[in-house]
């Protein structure tokens, strides 16, 4: 699953030297991933990388598991419920944001709602504090473990946009399409893809003939803007949490923006 998960492991090499990377390729197609595990795992990459004097970086990825490392909290080992999940699976994507939002709970102003995985797994989490209300008076939010600082880059809307339907033009015609086949073809069911998100939603969608080529790629571009601008949103939740985000000026080459991160970097050293 190397170019819907957007891996682009060949950017991890700089001017011939490979930048060692973590937490790619830990687990196989198919299986399930939660941001409990992604706690526990960045843990024991986080201890391994400061034990050798390292900084460890993290870059990408989705708001809210960012967001776990820095204000971590008890709801993420909430249970997994199959059968609420069997029950709510059949639903649409407006059916399980109004069932999500009829249940406010201590949870709601936290949730990532971002895609329809996360959307099931906010109403799974306020299902079980509704029926154990005792979890839901704890103080869930704790500090980070880790000492951190935090980088941005928010281009212009039209400029992000742009880059967005760029790359994935380049993806659908460079192997995207044939790497969900064999996916299929190895086993996995439309379900299980279907899982991982919306390049992989989209793709088994038209593969499994439930649309055209010009509707999937449609679809699919309007809902990854939709995405992109939600995750956006996600940022500005975490800054009013007190979390500070060093916004980069977008204008700035990438040396310049590298400048700053290092410079930034070696007065934090020095406090």
């Amino acid at each position: 699953m190397d170019i819907g998960t957007g891996k682009d492991i060949n950017e991890y090499t700089i001017a011939g030297k490979q930048i060692p990377y973590h937490l790619i390729d830990i687990k196989d197609a198919g299986e399930q991933y939660n941001v409990n595990e992604f706690q526990k795992d960045f843990r024991n990459v986080y201890q391994e990388i400061a034990g050798r004097n390292a900084v460890p970086i993290v870059c990408g990825g989705t708001g809210f598991y960012i967001y776990s490392l820095l204000k971590g909290h008890a709801f993420s080992a909430i249970p997994v419920n199959k059968s609420l999940r069997m029950e709510i699976e059949m639903l649409t994507q407006e059916e399980l944001h109004r069932k999500f939002e009829s249940s406010i709970t201590a949870y709601s102003p936290l949730a990532d709602t971002s895609t329809r995985k996360r959307l099931i797994r906010a109403i799974e989490i306020s299902e079980f504090l509704i029926r154990n209300p005792d979890r839901g008076q704890q103080t869930f939010l704790q500090s980070s473990e880790y000492d951190t600082l935090i980088f941005g880059i928010n281009p212009p809307v039209e400029i992000r946009r742009e880059r967005i339907s760029v790359r994935l033009k380049y993806r659908l015609e460079n192997g995207l399409i044939g790497e969900v086949e064999r996916l299929l073809k190895s086993g996995l069911s439309g379900e299980q893809l279907i899982y991982y998100g919306l390049e992989y939603k989209f793709v088994t969608m038209y593969l499994l003939g439930q649309m055209n080529y010009s509707d999937m790629s449609q679809r699919l571009e309007a809902e990854i803007h939709r995405f992109a601008k939600r995750q956006m949103t996600f940022f500005r939740k975490m800054e009013k949490d007190e979390i500070v985000i060093n916004w980069l000026d977008y204008d700035l080459s990438t040396e310049e923006q590298i400048k700053l991160i290092v410079d930034n970097y070696e007065k934090r050293q020095l406090v």
